[in-house]
């Protein structure tokens, strides 16, 4: 009999989790069905097509949220162990990772998608207690813990899945999701030196969110400040005060 995972995709096993792995997974997993979803809507023609990040293809998205999930894997690795492991052997590296796996068959998409999602909720669910504490360096080089790992896979999921132009839209991504994306971003930005000061207020929701002050103060629904402060939008369906125009956002990873 074929086992379904908690969120009810048929090829993710279930398995016994710790009290951290099972409050966290949860979003990941239905963001991995949301996404498998779309990616299996689409023709191996299609997945040739332009993405809200170009040059890449869908292919290209699809498959750096594969490899991406390989990567966390490393690093979880690295919290088990204690044993100092890169999220990637190099940025070349990945990039001819997502460079060779870009031209394949939906079908194979696919199974690579499931295939690294699996992975990553095992290292996950069979994280011990103390490896939950250990201090951990991606290659955007700050500490963090396993937990916040977990938090950036839902981020990975969620801000690709837009990226697809398939259909799934930054208005899409659900409110809690949305609203830690926003924080990781600015939280980021807010410890980057040289990054200009600006204020951010959602109008549809409770947000509200700073870097610096005085800066301009940028209005909008929760959705288009998200896919503005990811470097998606240049911010049309945005207001601001403080400025002649909606500036461009920041880089922020």
């Amino acid at each position: 009999m074929q086992r379904r995972a908690p969120s009810g995709h048929p090829h993710l096993p279930r398995r016994k989790i710790g009290v951290h792995g099972s409050a966290l997974l949860g979003p990941v997993s239905e963001s991995t069905d949301r996404f498998l979803s779309t990616v299996s809507g689409l023709t191996d023609a299609q997945t040739g097509e332009s993405t809200l990040i170009p040059p890449w293809t869908r292919g290209h998205v699809i498959t750096h949220v594969a490899r991406a999930a390989d990567s966390l894997c490393r690093l979880l690795e690295w919290a088990r162990t204690g044993v100092e492991t890169p999220q990637y052997a190099s940025m070349d590296a990945r990039a001819a990772e997502i460079e060779a796996g870009a031209a394949r068959p939906v079908a194979e998409l696919i199974s690579d998608v499931v295939d690294s999602a699996a992975r990553f909720e095992e290292a996950v669910r069979s994280l011990p207690g103390p490896a939950w504490r250990a201090r951990i360096r991606p290659r955007t080089g700050e500490l963090c813990t396993p937990e916040r790992l977990v938090h950036a896979r839902l981020r990975e999921l969620e801000v690709h899945h837009a990226d697809l132009a398939a259909g799934y839209a930054f208005s899409d991504v659900p409110e809690s999701a949305a609203r830690w994306i926003v924080d990781d971003v600015v939280g980021t930005l807010s410890q980057r030196e040289g990054t200009e000061a600006l204020r951010i207020e959602a109008t549809d929701v409770d947000l509200t969110r700073e870097i610096g002050t005085g800066g301009p103060v940028i209005t909008g629904r929760l959705g288009d400040l998200l896919a503005w402060v990811s470097g998606r939008s240049r911010g049309s369906a945005l207001t601001v005060s403080g400025a002649n125009a909606v500036p461009r956002a920041p880089y922020w990873i």
